[in-house]
């Protein structure tokens, strides 16, 4: 039997974790065989050749083609994927950078950093481009289910499904992330037969992975647990554990994971 370690990320900023030593010494000390990250906030020219090219590590980055500064994800692995695909193939949620699909011999890897919704009416937008998003996804990845290929979805979801997944649901109920219609959407992609890893090993409050900076959230674990790791159900025989790493600094999110043994 082999384990393979898989995590993923929010880290609000790579260059800023890195120049803090963060990055590597996370790198080093938990060596995964595949890290995926959200909001890398960089494009390759502005990386170094230590995140660029890793030891022992193939990397992969996708950016905005317009907006610098801003969302970004990217995914490093040992072990070469078959194929690297860069969004979903529709421009206006392609544009932003925000997914990478791997694909490996024996299952699919999905990173994507999910957009934000917004509640503010002069901003109601963005919430109905995060629910399109949601959908184009689905249907994405659902084609993909059809053709059999197993899949690993992961990320930062940017939604809170049910009420054990944050610190202060009722307090909650109308801010984005939160919102009946986010979590109705969560409760329908699980439904085409995706499993939430972590909830399969442990069903306990105060598991969070997102913190309020400006408020000293973490300090007090007033937090939300908006960043998942999900398989199709084909998968989940394989998967022999789920974690949340909340003693990891360096981001207001912190990394999660799942250990498949195949």
């Amino acid at each position: 039997m082999q384990e393979f370690k898989l995590l993923s990320w929010n880290v609000n900023g790579i260059r800023a974790l890195n120049r803090k030593g963060v990055f590597q010494e996370v790198l080093r000390k938990e060596s995964p065989d595949i890290l995926c990250l959200q909001e890398t906030k960089a494009r390759p020219e502005q990386l170094d050749e230590e995140l660029l090219h890793p030891a022992s590590y193939y990397t992969y980055w996708n950016y905005p083609t317009e907006k610098k500064g801003y969302s970004g994800v990217a995914v490093f692995t040992r072990e070469e994927p078959v194929e690297i695909q860069y969004g979903f193939g529709v421009d206006e949620f392609d544009s932003e950078g925000r997914t990478i699909i791997a694909k490996f011999a024996d299952f699919t890897l999905l990173n994507i950093y999910f957009p934000k919704g917004d509640t503010a009416e002069a901003r109601s937008f963005r919430l109905t481009y995060k629910l399109d998003f949601y959908k184009v996804f689905l249907d994405f990845a659902d084609n993909l289910k059809k053709k059999g290929e197993k899949l690993i979805v992961c990320g930062d979801f940017n939604t809170a499904h049910t009420e054990i997944d944050l610190a202060r649901p009722k307090e909650n109920e109308k801010v984005s992330g939160f919102l009946p219609v986010e979590r109705e959407w969560m409760g329908r992609f699980i439904s085409h037969g995706y499993i939430d890893t972590f909830r399969r090993f442990n069903n306990e409050p105060g598991n969070y992975t997102w913190w309020d900076m400006k408020t000293r959230a973490r300090e007090r674990n007033i937090g939300w647990r908006l960043d998942y790791f999900l398989v199709s159900e084909d998968l989940i025989s394989s998967v022999s554990n789920a974690f949340i790493m909340p003693d990891i600094q360096g981001s207001d999110h912190c990394p999660v994971g799942i250990v498949l043994t195949q």
